[in-house]
C-alpha cells in the first residue's frame, strides 16, 4: 500500500510552526508568573525564549533567531514610535528644567560608566561606546510596565519622557563615536568621516519624510481609528523597510517619525496612538526573541567587576542627576529615588547595536559585548521588577483600571 502522503518521520516543523509554538510558550509563562508570582509577565517571556534558545534547549538556532531580526526590528519599531509620539516639546519648552534633568540623567550615567570602565584599563573608544549604549533605558519594557499597570502620574509620565530622550542621546553619542571607532581599526577618513554623517542625517531625514507622508494621508483619511491604526502600522513597517535597504538606524529613524508626527500635526490630524491588542503582539514577540537572544555565555570571572560596576554606577549616575535636577523641574523628593529605580532597564536594542558593531569590527564586538552583554542578562531580568516596584511604590499603578 503507498503511504507516500503521509508525512516522514521523525516530523521536521517549520520556521512558521516553531515560531509560533515559541510564542504561545512566552505567553503562556509570561501569564503563569504574573498570576503564581506576581511577577511581570517581561520576565516570563524572556525566561521562555531563553530556554529554548541557543544557550538554552536549542529549538531555536542562531540562524533562525537572524532570520527573525525583521520581527524583532518591526517590534521595537512600533514601541519607539508610540514613544516618540509621547514626546510633547511643548512640555519641554514649557518646563525648561525637565529637558535639564532629562539631559543631565543621560550625561550623568554616561559619564558614570565611562569614567569607572577606564579605571578597569578599558581603551577609551571602547569604554565609550559601552557607556553610550549603557545610557539608554528599555522603551519597550517601559511602554510594557506602563500598559500592564495602567499607569499615570508625575513619575510615569518622567520615565516615558526620560526614556526616550535617553534613548536619542544613546543612538546620537553612539553614532558620533564611529568615527574614533574606524581610526582605531585603521580605516580611511572617507569611510570615519561619511559613515556616521550618512548613519545620522540618513535616518533623520527618513523618519522626516516618513512624517510628512503620514500626516498628509492622515488629514485625507479623517479621524477614523481604523484607518488611522492601519496608516501608522504600515508607515512603521514602511520606516523598518526603508532603514534597513538603506543601512539606516532603524531606532532612529522611527523615534524621529514619532516625535516629529507629535509635534509637526499642527491640525490634529493624527489621533492618539492606540495598537491596543496588536502592541501586546509585539511586545510578546520582542522579549520572547530577545530572551532567546542572551548570551550567557558573555559571564566571565573577568568580567564580573567591570560588569557590577557598570550596572551599580549606571544607577547611580542616574540617581544623582535626578536627585540634583528633578526637584527644580517639578518633581518631587520621593518621586526622584524612585524615578531612577523605574529607569533601571537597559535597552534590548544593545544587543542589536553589539551585533552591528561587531559586522564592523568582529574583535571590537567581542570584547565590547563581554561587558554589556553580560549587563543585558542581568538587567533584563531584574528590570522589569525594578520599574514595577518603582511604579507601585509611587502609587501611580491602576492594574485593575
Amino acid at each position: 500500500m503507498d503511504l507516500g502522503f503521509l508525512p516522514r518521520l521523525p516530523i521536521e516543523l517549520s520556521h512558521a510552526a516553531l515560531f509560533g509554538a515559541l510564542v504561545v510558550f512566552g505567553l503562556a509563562a509570561g501569564e503563569a508568573l504574573r498570576r503564581y508570582a506576581a511577577l511581570p509577565r517581561i520576565t516570563g517571556y524572556a525566561l521562555a525564549g531563553a530556554a529554548v534558545g541557543p544557550q538554552g534547549l536549542a529549538l531555536i538556532s542562531d540562524d533562525m533567531l537572524f532570520d527573525l531580526r525583521l520581527l524583532v526590528d518591526l517590534s521595537v519599531g512600533l514601541i519607539v514610535f508610540e514613544l516618540g509620539f509621547r514626546l510633547d516639546l511643548k512640555w519641554l519648552r514649557a518646563n525648561r528644567w525637565l529637558l535639564v534633568t532629562a539631559v543631565a540623567e543621560a550625561l550623568f550615567s554616561f559619564g558614570a560608566i565611562f569614567g569607572a570602565l577606564l579605571l578597569f584599563e578599558f581603551r577609551p573608544v571602547l569604554a565609550a561606546m559601552a557607556a553610550a549604549i549603557g545610557t539608554a533605558t528599555s522603551p519597550a519594557i517601559v511602554m510594557l510596565m506602563v500598559h500592564d499597570l495602567r499607569a499615570q502620574g508625575q513619575v510615569t509620565e518622567r520615565l516615558l519622557l526620560f526614556t526616550a530622550v535617553n534613548s536619542v542621546f544613546a543612538y546620537v553619542l553612539l553614532t558620533l563615536l564611529l568615527p574614533f571607532l574606524h581610526f582605531e581599526h585603521q580605516a580611511g577618513w572617507e569611510q570615519a568621516v561619511l559613515h556616521p554623517l550618512y548613519l545620522l542625517w540618513g535616518s533623520l531625514v527618513a523618519g522626516w519624510l516618513a512624517c510628512i507622508l503620514m500626516l498628509r494621508l492622515a488629514a485625507w483619511l479623517g479621524k477614523s481609528e481604523e484607518r488611522q491604526f492601519v496608516l501608522m502600522v504600515s508607515m512603521v513597517v514602511i520606516s523598518v523597510g526603508l532603514a534597513h535597504a538603506l543601512k539606516l538606524s532603524v531606532s532612529l529613524t522611527l523615534i524621529t517619525l514619532g516625535v516629529l508626527a507629535r509635534n509637526l500635526d499642527r491640525g490634529y490630524a493624527v489621533l492618539p496612538v492606540h495598537f491596543g491588542h496588536g502592541s501586546q503582539l509585539f511586545f510578546v514577540i520582542l522579549f520572547v526573541l530577545v530572551g532567546a537572544s542572551l548570551e550567557f555565555s558573555a559571564f566571565t570571572v573577568a568580567a564580573a567587576a567591570p560588569v557590577a560596576a557598570f550596572i551599580v554606577l549606571r544607577f547611580l549616575g542616574k540617581a544623582v542627576a535626578l536627585a540634583a535636577f528633578g526637584p527644580l523641574s517639578g518633581l518631587r523628593p520621593s518621586g526622584a529615588g524612585l524615578l531612577a529605580v523605574a529607569l533601571l532597564p537597559l535597552s534590548g536594542s544593545a544587543v542589536v547595536m553589539v551585533r552591528d558593531t561587531t559586522t564592523l569590527y568582529p574583535s571590537f564586538g567581542r570584547e565590547l559585548a563581554a561587558v554589556v552583554l553580560s549587563a543585558v542578562v542581568i538587567l533584563e531580568l531584574i528590570g522589569p521588577l525594578a520599574t514595577q516596584f518603582a511604579l507601585r511604590r509611587a502609587r501611580e499603578a491602576h492594574p485593575d483600571g
